[in-house]
């Protein structure tokens, strides 16, 4: 699969993850989809750094990140792994 394939059905991909948890989607829908190798997607927050603050969010995050990783392999039927810019 390429990144234009994957971009062409992000929103797919969205709308799943909010249909099992709101939050998650809060977290990942304003990232660019910056790059994909085959393997590792790579997601841009450089224009929205609203969970980056003075919080510890690597918890939650690395929640996210795994339910990300399910719905993509769930809708797209690849295994991604997930890299934030």
């Amino acid at each position: 699969m390429e990144l234009s394939q994957i971009r062409e059905r992000w929103n797919e991909v969205l709308d799943a993850l909010l249909e099992q948890d709101r939050i998650a989607w809060l977290a990942f829908f304003d990232a660019r989809l910056a790059g994909f190798d085959g393997k590792l997607l790579t997601l841009d927050f450089s224009d929205s750094r609203k969970l980056g603050s003075a919080h510890e969010f690597s918890e939650a995050r690395l929640r996210q990140h795994r339910l990300l990783i399910a719905t993509i392999k769930e809708c797209f039927d690849i295994e991604v792994e997930i890299a934030e810019q």
